[in-house]
């Protein structure tokens, strides 16, 4: 598992960000305190504070560098 700090600030970037995480077969956590959802939730995300930056936890062991790199923009 691989976690890294991403900003959605935006509900573009929200909505680009589902769409990114839906090509790949992997399993995503966005940790923000104490509630985990899935990063594949759009009505998840929402339910989070979006003002500062989330954890995302990346479950994967083939493609995360092909995920990180799809996950550039929104890496802080």
């Amino acid at each position: 598992m691989k976690t890294v700090q991403i900003s959605l600030n935006s509900i573009d970037k929200v909505k680009s960000f589902v769409n990114d995480l839906s090509k790949f077969d992997s399993d995503f956590d966005l940790v923000s305190g104490r509630y985990v959802i899935d990063a594949k939730s759009i009505m998840g995300i929402f339910s989070l504070d979006l003002s500062k930056p989330i954890d995302l936890n990346i479950h994967a062991e083939d493609d995360a560098d092909q995920i990180l790199e799809t996950l550039k923009p929104y890496i802080v």
